[in-house]
């Protein structure tokens, strides 16, 4: 490969102590398990305005300008969000919006969610499919959304489910095993595996 394989998780929780960040840091071993050079970005570090509350992008902060870089450089990406009202976090939709075909078209995404609810992110989560899809990036059918996440963590912040453990793993594996292949243009390897993967997200456990 000419760059080494990159894969980024946008956390899009600014809680701290974030369950969503907590299974991003996960999916993201995984993917360095797979030999990817792996990084989370954290959107309370970064000052980003509104979309469309300025007249031109001249006077976006330069944070704006610094998430672009960050996620174009990627290969990979995962995107996690807790689900608020049936939808994706605020400032992670916010993000997205100041991106674009530049930072996602051709790129792998991954995605995984939290929610305080028994019916976990499956909301959000499909509002992130429908916006990958939208940039033309490769969207995993596989995904992981984690209900009543207050129940799987122990009091040092610990995920206490060895399944959705294992599940959060597989995810960024995948995520740095296909943003691999696509990146050393082995086309005829990465349609195979793609046409091998499960048809509806899911897995043992109810989404």
């Amino acid at each position: 490969m000419s760059t080494p394989n990159r894969v980024i998780g946008i956390c899009g929780s600014l809680r701290r102590g974030s369950y969503t960040r907590k299974i991003l840091e996960i999916a993201l071993e995984g993917a360095a398990r797979n030999g990817a050079d792996t990084e989370l970005v954290d959107l309370r570090d970064y000052q980003l305005v509104f979309y469309g509350q300025t007249e031109s992008e001249t006077d976006y902060p330069p944070d704006v300008f610094r998430l672009r870089e960050t996620v174009k450089a990627a290969h990979g990406l995962i995107l996690g969000t807790p689900e608020y009202h049936g939808s994706l976090s605020g400032v992670l939709k916010n993000a997205l919006d100041l991106m674009g075909f530049d930072e996602f078209e051709g790129k792998m995404i991954g995605l995984v969610g939290v929610s305080g609810g028994r019916l976990g992110a499956i909301n959000a989560l499909n509002s992130l499919r429908n916006i990958g899809r939208n940039l033309h990036a490769w969207v995993l059918p596989q995904q992981v959304s984690l209900p009543e996440a207050y129940k799987h963590f122990d009091k040092n912040g610990r995920l206490t489910d060895d399944d959705y453990r294992s599940r959060l793993l597989d995810i960024g594996e995948l995520i740095a095993r296909f943003a691999m292949l696509h990146q050393m243009q082995k086309s005829d390897e990465f349609i195979r595996m793609w046409e091998g993967l499960p048809v509806n997200p899911g897995g043992k456990k109810p989404s």
